[in-house]
């Protein structure tokens, strides 16, 4: 009886998720275009398998789960799990071509052939080292592991894109099925939320400049950047505010086209009462779609606040900067984040 009403709420589930925001159900046409192969390294995890079992039911992207074939059917027996392939790194034979390829990176690092072998059973780095060897696309992980435990084997293995100086993250931060009268895109991106705790001002330029692409990009909309600070436009003085003036001139600099402007505080940058009043003129100010925010405090408590009190989705943290994509998810994300962060990390193949 138990496992009848499991299908049930599996069924009306599904078709919860298929009332995505118009937004998001662009992101994901999108990214079934593109037949992207993606890597799920945590098939213990309940949430990632539905999540897999979704995309590839909605085509979203080729899946690969992987962990214990045998346990992961057992344990998820009442889903359809013949759209998705399952790979036991301890049990496939890619397992010691990775291990050597993992060797041949890291050697100069001190890495032993010893370790190398001894890592690449570990689902993560398995997952990487496919995504770096071309048998996958990307890879989507840390629904019940660390950011630690994802991005240590992408900045090992895969690296930073060529020009990159830093890999970043950040949220796509999706507006609730009634909409939101200052989110006029329907989606904001927030920046750095996950990975640099305090950076200087040539990171906080150089973070709003990739998080400017992955407006454009990715979300599909024209970026118009804030650089938020508790002041705007010189209302108070502080070597914190000196630090986001110094990233936007350096931002400036790198990118003359892109349309961005501060320091504004955060209802001079959405709300265009308030900006008009603390921002005249500017042609950023109370239109913001992209929020960068001067520290990893301000940024990790601003996306919480938009997602648990603004009923907004929150898509991430999507790393920015990555050779190839590799994205790590919160660990308090639903199935519905995880089949989301596929079709975003499909899309960042095009980047």
């Amino acid at each position: 009886m138990a496992g009848f009403f499991d299908k049930i709420k599996d069924k009306i589930s599904s078709l919860t998720s298929e009332e995505d925001s118009p937004f998001l159900a662009g992101v994901k046409r999108r990214a079934a275009a593109l037949n992207k192969h993606i890597v799920l390294p945590e098939g213990e995890d309940a949430r990632v398998v539905k999540a897999a079992v979704e995309a590839a039911a909605q085509k979203i992207a080729r899946i690969t789960l992987l962990g214990n074939k045998e346990e992961i059917e057992k344990a998820h027996s009442d889903k359809d799990l013949s759209g998705i392939e399952i790979v036991d790194p301890a049990k496939s034979e890619k397992r010691s071509e990775y291990a050597a390829l993992l060797y041949a990176l890291r050697k100069a690092k001190g890495m032993t052939e010893e370790e190398a072998d001894k890592l690449s059973y570990d689902n993560t780095y398995y997952g990487v080292l496919m995504v770096k060897a071309g048998d996958a696309d990307g890879l989507v992980s840390g629904a019940c592991h660390s950011t630690a435990n994802t991005l240590r084997p992408g900045l090992q293995i895969v690296k930073a894109a060529p020009g990159v100086p830093l890999v970043s993250s950040c949220f796509l931060m999706v507006a609730p099925p009634e909409g939101n009268k200052y989110c006029e895109d329907g989606v904001f991106i927030y920046s750095d939320c996950g990975l640099n705790e305090n950076p200087n001002s040539e990171q906080l330029s150089d973070i709003a400049v990739i998080s400017a692409k992955t407006a454009e990009k990715i979300a599909g909309i024209e970026p118009r950047v804030a650089m938020l600070s508790f002041s705007t436009k010189g209302s108070a003085k502080h070597a914190d505010i000196d630090k986001v003036t110094a990233a936007l001139a350096l931002a400036k600099e790198k990118a003359p086209d892109l349309n961005i402007d501060g320091e504004l505080q955060l209802d001079a940058a959405i709300v265009p009462s308030v900006a008009k009043s603390k921002a005249p003129g500017s042609k950023v100010a109370g239109h913001a779609n992209v929020l960068i925010f001067p520290d990893l405090d301000a940024g990790n408590i601003g996306y919480k606040l938009t997602e648990r009190l603004g009923g907004f989705q929150a898509i991430g943290p999507v790393c920015q900067g990555f050779a190839k994509p590799i994205n790590d998810l919160s660990r308090g994300c639903k199935w519905e984040d995880v089949v989301a962060t596929i079709a975003i990390t499909a899309l960042q193949t095009q980047m």
